[in-house]
């Protein structure tokens, strides 16, 4: 993976979608396995995992699903990383841990802070209150994580606006979804690549 600024597009579900993240120089791409316009099934994520490089870490991404279901579904579509947003307690992320995954906590920032590390994640998400709504929140009120932590802003970001969060949050990576959509649910290629490209930028 890439030793710049982690970036990782999510909700893809086409072919074109994939390819385009991949070239663009996203360092991982997610697939929504939980209730949404993004949604895939297993089959259909198995096939676009079978078109992304090993250096591109694949993502799944659920919500308030069963353990045994999150066990199914990420073994039958091949992903590498398990992503959950839910109540999840500590004994469901190390019923996970003894897959292999990757596994990504996204957590709503509050008050006191998520931290990294708490339900023994691999990487921390801090994402707006309402995840996937595409609004965006106050990234620069406070440090959000310390220092040489693994963790992703998310939460409203677009090519835009990726660039301002970022020097203002310091965070080791990133997260786009609707943000790089023409219509809810449905990616659009430019703004993908318009968006790795600013995220990168630090002219």
């Amino acid at each position: 993976m890439s030793s710049s600024l982690f970036i990782k597009i999510c909700g893809l579900k086409t072919d074109r979608d994939v390819d385009t993240a991949v070239e663009a120089g996203a360092d991982a791409i997610g697939f929504v396995f939980s209730a949404s316009p993004r949604r895939i099934d297993a089959a259909t994520a198995a096939r676009l995992c079978a078109r992304v490089p090993e250096n591109v870490l694949t993502v799944g991404v659920f919500r308030d699903e069963p353990l045994r279901d999150v066990r199914s579904l990420a073994t039958d579509s091949g992903i590498r990383a398990v992503q959950l947003h839910g109540p999840e307690d500590r004994g469901y992320y190390d019923g996970l841990a003894t897959g292999g995954w990757t596994l990504i906590r996204a957590a709503a920032f509050g008050e006191p802070a998520p931290r990294h590390g708490d339900m023994g994640e691999d990487i921390l998400l801090l994402d707006a209150l309402v995840p996937g709504s595409g609004i965006a929140w106050d990234w620069s009120t406070k440090p959000l994580a310390a220092p040489g932590e693994k963790w992703l802003l998310a939460g409203g970001l677009t090519p835009d606006n990726v660039r301002t969060a970022v020097a203002a949050a310091s965070p080791w990576g990133v997260d786009v979804s609707s943000g790089v959509e023409q219509t809810r649910g449905v990616k659009d290629p430019a703004l993908i690549t318009a968006f790795v490209r600013a995220a990168r930028d630090r002219s």
